[in-house]
């Protein structure tokens, strides 16, 4: 690692910890920074220099700006801070020539936090129809004024303006998208409302503020999905018999279908063999397929389940039908059998009879001419 890279690794390290020189913005979720290695998460921090697009006259002065970016793993907090270095001259700080930074004698560089973005979750996972609040807050240093505030959606490599609010004027590009302008300038909460989600609102959402001086940004991955519902059915009753497993209305794509066959005072055990209907498609966009199985109960008969996962269900869907056994459809297709025989029967009595009785009325006419 060179002189440069390692002097970024311990700076990002202490501004992520306790030692924070200057409180002129708070840095919400600091808890859950400093204590993200107790909870069993991971915490990564990146560190980069911020050049800043309008030169002031602060620009001139020996200081330097940093964009720190922290993120929780597991979909937890994340928090963009603007930092702004602390000439120490009077405290005995020193110019370190190699990163242009001032430098104290204890080794370290003392800096202030200028401007935040934060949200409280990096991914979400909402159902399809439902309503959806993207978290995005921020925090400005005194002297600095709010520009503007902007949604956009990324998927699948293409982008579009969800909401835009420049300078008190609030425009939304996507349907019922609305934003709370009382609590976007008094509370530093940007936050994003999306009603009646369908699936063209699932992708990547960025959240950019910008004020007078400075820009950064929150990125929100929102989730959509639709939980699948299921019917089971016996398609024939004759040996062999055949089940049906219907699957509807689901989304993500990914699903499970597993057959478990028990009998009577037996362990359930999953059943091979099935097979699968082509993948279906609604307008919503949401999937459907069926699974059949040839069932085999067997001299006792047995009780079939279809389950199904899916990522949507907080625990698998199950539908379950007992199958007769062989001797109670043998029976029933023997009385079935022998019924027909019995129609067909009298069926060709009557029409005996009816030949028989045709001849005789012919005559009869004749003779009465």
């Amino acid at each position: 690692m060179d002189t440069e890279a390692g002097w970024y690794l311990l700076l990002c390290l202490a501004l992520s910890g306790a030692e924070r020189t200057v409180d002129l913005v708070q840095i919400p979720q600091a808890e859950a920074l400093l204590h993200a290695d107790c909870s069993g998460k991971e915490m990564t921090c990146e560190i980069s220099r911020y050049f800043l697009q309008v030169r002031q006259e602060a620009a001139i002065e020996k200081a330097a700006w940093f964009i720190i970016n922290v993120q929780i793993s597991r979909g937890g907090p994340s928090v963009s801070m603007v930092m702004k270095t602390l000439g120490d001259a009077d405290n005995g700080a020193v110019w370190q020539p190699m990163l242009n930074l001032p430098q104290s004698p204890q080794g370290t560089v003392r800096t202030t936090v200028e401007f935040q973005v934060t949200t409280q979750t990096q991914s979400l996972n909402f159902l399809l129809g439902s309503s959806a609040s993207l978290h995005c807050g921020f925090s400005m240093a005194p002297g600095l004024d709010l520009i503007s505030v902007e949604w956009r959606l990324q998927y699948k490599g293409s982008g579009q303006m969800v909401y835009s609010w420049i300078r008190g004027q609030g425009q939304a590009k996507r349907h019922g998208a609305t934003l709370e302008p009382e609590q976007l300038l008094m509370a530093g909460d940007a936050s994003l409302t999306l009603p009646s989600l369908t699936l063209k609102d699932e992708g990547t959402y960025i959240c950019q503020i910008t004020t007078s001086l400075y820009q950064a940004q929150q990125i929100i991955q929102l989730n959509i999905q639709a939980s699948p519902k299921i019917r089971l059915s016996l398609a024939n009753e004759v040996l062999p018999p055949t089940l049906i497993c219907s699957v509807a209305g689901y989304y993500p794509l990914d699903v499970v279908v597993t057959w478990i066959r028990e009998e009577l005072d037996g362990a359930p055990a999953e059943v091979s063999g099935a097979f699968f209907s082509s993948l279906r498609q609604s307008m919503a966009g949401t999937y459907s397929i069926s699974s059949s199985l040839t069932a085999e109960p067997g001299p006792e008969g047995a009780t079939y389940t279809c389950q199904v996962t899916h990522i949507s269900l907080e625990e698998p869907l199950r539908a379950s039908t007992r199958v007769a056994p062989h001797t109670e459809q043998r029976t029933a297709f023997e009385v079935i059998f022998a019924g027909s025989l019995f129609l067909l029967a009298l069926l060709y009595l009557g029409l005996q009879r009816q030949q028989a009785s045709s001849p005789k009325s012919a005559k009869t006419l004749k003779y009465s001419e």
